[in-house]
């Protein structure tokens, strides 16, 4: 079994204060971000995602999310080599799917299919 990933995508950062995690992250990388709603903050970042959950948890750090051409199809395969699902395949917006699952040494692994994404 082995999953195609395209490449690294996007970081998101659990924030429970919301405010205080934009300011930070403002400052340093000296911009705002290009989406700022209650639910979700993305910076660009070089062309790749750096976001902001207000609902993240911050005991199991952020989720890094790996390009594929299917998201469920990747799924799929990750939960027959003994992964277990803690995010479903689901479409968030703009034709973009993710899913989350959990590695048998604890991982959290992010699936992304952005058809909109652009290597700088």
């Amino acid at each position: 079994m082995s999953v195609k990933f395209l490449g690294l995508r996007t970081v998101v950062y659990p924030a429970r204060d919301l405010e205080a995690a934009k300011l930070w992250w403002n400052s340093t990388l000296g911009h705002e971000p290009y989406f700022d709603e209650p639910f979700y903050v993305g910076y660009d970042v070089g062309g790749y995602e750096l976001a902001l959950d207000p609902d993240g948890d911050p005991d199991e750090g952020p989720i890094v999310y790996w390009g594929v051409d299917d998201v469920s199809g990747a799924e799929a395969q990750l939960l027959a080599a003994g992964c277990e699902s803690r995010s479903s395949c689901r479409e968030v917006g703009g034709g973009i799917e993710v899913a989350v699952v959990r590695n048998p040494t604890g991982d959290l692994i992010g699936l992304i299919h952005n058809p909109h994404f652009q290597a700088a």
